[in-house]
Order: C-alpha cells, then sequence, then structure tokens
C-alpha cells in the first residue's frame, strides 16, 4: 500500500470548529451539489459521479478534534484517507491529508506524482475556506 501525505497547513480556528464541519459529508452539500453529479450525502457517507464514474465515501472512523478516517466503498482502488488536526492554540490548528492506496505499478507510474500535488492544493482549499470566513 502506497502511502502520500500532503503538506501541512495552518488554519486559524480551534480544532474543534474544523473537526465539527469536516467530519459530516452532510456539510459540504452547498458546495459540491453544483460541481459533481448525483451528490447525496448523509453525516458519514456519500456518493456522487464525475464524468461518468460512480464514486461512494465513508468516514470509517473519528477521533474528535485529531483525526477523521474516510474510505472508498465500491471503488476500483482500495484506499484510507486520513484527514490529521493538531491544535496548537485555539486559533492555530495545523492540519494534514494522508492518503493511503492500494495501486499496481502501472497506476502508480501513471498517477502517483498527480495524488502528491492534488493532496497539496485539497489541503491549501481547506486552509483557505476556513481562513477566509474570519
Amino acid at each position: 500500500m502506497e502511502q502520500y501525505e500532503s503538506k501541512q497547513a495552518a488554519i486559524r480556528r480551534s480544532a474543534e470548529q474544523i473537526y465539527m464541519v469536516l467530519s459530516d459529508f452532510s456539510n459540504f452539500t452547498p458546495i459540491l451539489k453544483d460541481k459533481v453529479e448525483n451528490w447525496q450525502a448523509d453525516e458519514n457517507s456519500c456518493s456522487f459521479s464525475v464524468k461518468g464514474f460512480t464514486a461512494a465515501l465513508k468516514i470509517v472512523n473519528k477521533e474528535p478534534f485529531k483525526v477523521i478516517k474516510i474510505t472508498g466503498d465500491n471503488t476500483p482502488i482500495d484506499f484510507n484517507f486520513w484527514i490529521q488536526m493538531k491544535e496548537l492554540s485555539p486559533d492555530d490548528t495545523r492540519i494534514r491529508l494522508v492518503l493511503h492506496a492500494e495501486m499496481n505499478m502501472m497506476i502508480k507510474m501513471m498517477i502517483g506524482n498527480k495524488i502528491q500535488k492534488a493532496l497539496d492544493e485539497m489541503v491549501d482549499q481547506i486552509a483557505t475556506s476556513f481562513n477566509s470566513f474570519l
């Protein structure tokens, strides 16, 4: 299983505030319902389609204010996705994204470098979203 880690991003919020948003897939409905097809979500699962490909995700473990663990449900690649949070002070939390994915050599060669870039972009987007609503 391959592991990819995003860079660390700083968010000017408490870990509790970040966790309360990111630990519930239904909170993403206003953002994603117009960007993907067939978006459906509840607290612990979501499904959507992009370019004819349907994906389903589910939260499999939550450790309040520290980590949210997500996995794919009936996806072509087995993976685990972690959102890690470390609060340094009530207005300074560091966040990191970690992806563990089972990929054969060909897939790894095709998308391995793109995964790292995508994780770094995602963590930046999360931080920017939280920091812009101060």
